[in-house]
């Protein structure tokens, strides 16, 4: 009989890994906490409706990698291929625009789009996402942004180049879909399949082709920013002053489009040489109104996890996680005071391994010297007997014996004593 291997585009996420998205995990709720954010979750499946009105039915999400699936009750889900629609629609249901001010929300979570497995792409992949619906402001679009800066620089990602654009209004940007028809339709026939597939539902993804040849015919294509009112160029230029008022720096990009239907004036991605890009975001002002709510100003980024994990990899060791204390015992009576002593270690805050299999004492041992443990702590019949405890630090070999008592009462120097080992 075969054997049931992990669906075609997902992986698991093993041990030895689990230290990097720990790490980021913890940067990104500690740093999104300082700025006033609160963490949202919402359902991991929502009404197909949602996403096709949300995200629009001409984009390649909608069109092409969503998983939908009809219920007991005939009706349409969706597995959601993005946050921001699901957190609009809890934000719509749940009247959160009622209680005023802006609405800072975050989230962290899985999302679902079938598109063709690569390095840092997979059909399941997971997102760290920011929402601020209720501000206008062009500090919103700036301060959004800098977090994001900030999250990536905590992790050790301070060589991504953050690329901009605007988008201007929904105005602007028919009035330049009308422009770029116009210069494309007569090379329609040289354009890949799908740019000739877009030409007439969705032309602004053109500009996002990688094919050669399509590149090529849009090296003299007219761009957005031609097209933008005196307005939206106007709230663009505070944007990226406010940005250099920050120290953070930035690439234009007037190609720079996003993929998703939603996005009005600012736009960014962060771009990395591995693989392209690892996050990025926009305003969206009319998507709550589209959604059913009342006319709201938001923005929003997202930042793909197995992207980010995939540079810190490359970048970084991997984040200790090692035990302080590896507990080793033998004997009936000497097994249950280890697995006491290994409860009060953790209690008290340290990370204590206890060996459970019952072995020799020699392969304990190893095993103990494989563990990265700081220490070992080691209890048989005599120690047992006499309410020993035997300390070995495993870096050097040194070795002692104290009551367990003693050992007990020690806990702020053995913490000095195995942050020394680690530093």
């Amino acid at each position: 009989m075969a054997s049931i291997q992990a669906v075609r585009g997902t992986r698991d996420i093993l041990p030895e890994e689990i230290g990097y998205w720990q790490q980021v995990e913890t940067i990104a709720r500690d740093i999104l906490a300082r700025a006033a954010f609160k963490e949202i979750r919402t359902p991991i499946f929502e009404q197909t409706d949602l996403f096709e009105r949300g995200i629009g039915e001409a984009t390649d999400v909608v069109g092409k990698e969503m998983y939908t699936f009809l219920d007991k009750g005939d009706r349409s889900n969706t597995l959601r291929p993005e946050g921001t629609a699901g957190v609009v629609r809890s934000y719509i249901e749940q009247k959160l625009h009622a209680q005023g001010g802006v609405q800072r929300l975050w989230y962290m979570g899985p999302m679902f789009r079938y598109e063709r497995p690569q390095a840092g792409r997979q059909r399941q992949f997971h997102q760290l996402g920011l929402e601020m619906l209720g501000s206008a402001d062009v500090r919103a679009d700036v301060e959004s942004i800098a977090l994001a800066v900030d999250i990536l620089k905590a992790v050790g990602l301070d060589e991504l180049v953050l690329e901009m654009n605007s988008l201007g209004t929904k105005a602007d940007r028919v009035q330049y879909r009308e422009t770029l028809v116009n210069y494309l339709r007569p090379y329609q026939a040289d354009l890949d399949p799908d740019s000739q597939d877009r030409l007439t539902r969705n032309p602004l993804r053109i500009l996002d082709s990688k094919a050669a040849k399509t590149q090529e015919i849009l090296q003299d294509a007219p761009l957005l920013g031609n097209s933008l009112s005196d307005e939206s160029q106007t709230r663009f230029e505070k944007v990226k002053g406010l940005l250099s008022d920050l120290g953070i720096t930035y690439k234009l990009n007037p190609k720079l489009v996003r993929g998703l239907d939603y996005y009005s004036h600012t736009a960014f991605e962060f771009q990395s040489v591995q693989f392209g890009a690892v996050g990025g975001g926009g305003r969206y002002d009319g998507l709550v109104s589209e959604l059913g709510g009342p006319e709201t100003a938001a923005i929003g980024w997202a930042i793909g996890l197995e992207r980010l994990i995939g540079l810190l990899q490359q970048l970084q060791p991997k984040p200790e996680s090692q035990a302080d204390f590896y507990l080793v015992s033998r004997g009936e009576q000497a097994e249950a005071q280890a697995l006491k002593m290994a409860q009060q270690l953790r209690q008290a805050g340290f990370k204590a391994e206890l060996d459970l299999s019952g072995s020799a004492f020699g392969k304990q041992f190893k095993r103990a010297d494989r563990s990265g443990a700081a220490a070992c702590l080691i209890l048989g019949d005599a120690e047992a007997e006499n309410q020993q405890v035997q300390l070995k630090w495993l870096g050097t070999g040194e070795q002692s014996e104290m009551a367990q008592t003693d050992l007990l009462g020690q806990l702020d120097e053995l913490r000095s004593a195995i942050a020394a080992v680690r530093a």
